[in-house]
């Protein structure tokens, strides 16, 4: 399978790389960066110190010559990257967050074309995480007061993260619920005591942290807490590849990581 990388120059974008470059069933096919990047016109392997013969670039239709791309950059880039897509029939997977419900339309209307998995957080033990929500949600009801809380490295653009989102979806979903009409996102000053079946979600933003998110289910007498931490990123990049080998069965329609995971 040929992959196409995009944000090549990248944190994520090198972990992708070199998670590609050893896999015997990948093959790294086209590296792309955004115009205007120091990158352009390098090997994409030069940052990890390797050698591919793929050179960076910002030409979008090289994406002719890849079966799949994996983006994981910012939402106004992407939503270049599917129109790409779309034309030269490549499948993609998206790790990008932040979209609004117009991107979120874009990406549904582009899997009537490819297939796509679009998913808050591409690793297998967030999403087994999610599952592990679901079952909690189930058993506790509404009668616990559920907090989500996510800490992030200062670079981090969108709050709170598209994972910890998911979370607050997982639970919502569980409970019959659209996590709007329940998600609590600012509290200040005198906010009144805490309103029932509400889900609150507080943010972190500091120094180099990968990525932290724990769900409190509070309740009379005790409390229970589901935590991810992340210590690095290779656990995306690995999902990634994962989810672009699911793709290959797949030639339209849109999907995540419970069903790359067969978690549904």
């Amino acid at each position: 399978m040929r992959i196409a990388i995009a944000g090549a120059n990248g944190r994520m974008g090198r972990m992708l790389i070199e998670a590609v470059l050893g896999a015997h069933d990948l093959t790294l096919a086209v590296a792309l960066d955004h115009a205007g990047s120091p990158a352009i016109g390098r090997d994409a392997g030069e940052p990890i110190g390797r050698t591919t013969g793929v050179l960076i670039t910002d030409q979008l239709d090289a994406l002719a010559g890849a079966d799949v791309l994996i983006d994981f950059t910012r939402p106004e880039g992407t939503l270049e990257h599917i129109t790409a897509c779309v034309r030269h029939n490549v499948k993609l997977v998206i790790g990008t967050t932040g979209f609004d419900a117009s991107g979120k339309a874009a990406i549904k209307a582009a899997s009537q074309h490819i297939g796509i998995v679009f998913a808050p957080n591409m690793s297998v033990g967030v999403n087994v995480t999610f599952k592990l929500l679901e079952v909690a949600a189930r058993i506790l009801q509404e009668t616990y007061d559920v907090e989500v809380f996510e800490a992030h490295h200062k670079l981090k653009v969108d709050a709170p993260s598209g994972t910890a989102l998911g979370m607050g979806e997982a639970i919502a979903r569980t409970w019959g619920k659209e996590l709007d009409d329940i998600a609590v996102f600012d509290r200040h000053g005198v906010t009144g005591e805490r309103e029932a079946g509400k889900i609150g979600f507080s943010v972190v933003r500091g120094g180099d942290i990968v990525g932290e998110h724990t769900a409190y289910f509070c309740g009379p007498g005790e409390r229970i807490e589901i935590t991810h931490r992340s210590a690095s990123r290779v656990n995306y990049a690995a999902g990634s590849l994962r989810a672009a080998r699911f793709l290959g069965e797949h030639s339209n329609g849109q999907f995540d990581m419970q069903d790359v995971l067969g978690l549904k």
